[in-house]
């Protein structure tokens, strides 16, 4: 059986949990604003589908915590879950809902990418 490593056990527990939230943001998205373009369903079946798509999203989520705290702390791994989360729905809104980010957006994204910077360089 193959084990999977990138070579230094602390490098893969600081790369994996940043892909495995990047992947998780990406179902959490959906599941939260992918009914958004199907109005004419039932309120139930958007309920019960963004679900179902959440179950995915805690199969990432769940391990890349666990995996990731002790490389990082859990405010930490709060943080890039945060950041990742904007930049995700950033695409998402854009690409999928067909919404214009405007300055004001990014500006209060920067905002939040300097409340990082902070968390980061704090301790």
């Amino acid at each position: 059986m193959a084990s999977f490593s990138f070579g230094e056990a602390g490098l893969m527990a600081r790369v994996l949990p940043i892909i495995m939230l990047l992947g998780s943001n990406l179902f959490m998205t959906i599941a939260w604003y992918g009914h958004l373009k199907f109005k004419a369903a039932p309120l139930v079946l958007a309920v019960l589908a963004s679900w179902g798509i959440a179950f995915f999203e805690y199969w990432l989520a769940v391990p890349a915590n666990r995996i990731g705290y002790g490389a990082y702390s859990a405010a930490e791994l709060k943080t890039i879950q945060e950041v990742i989360t904007l930049a995700v729905f950033a695409g998402f809104s854009v690409l999928y809902l067909k919404e214009p980010l405007g300055l004001h957006h990014l500006v209060g994204f920067g905002l939040i990418a300097a409340g990082a910077f902070v968390i980061f360089r704090g301790g």
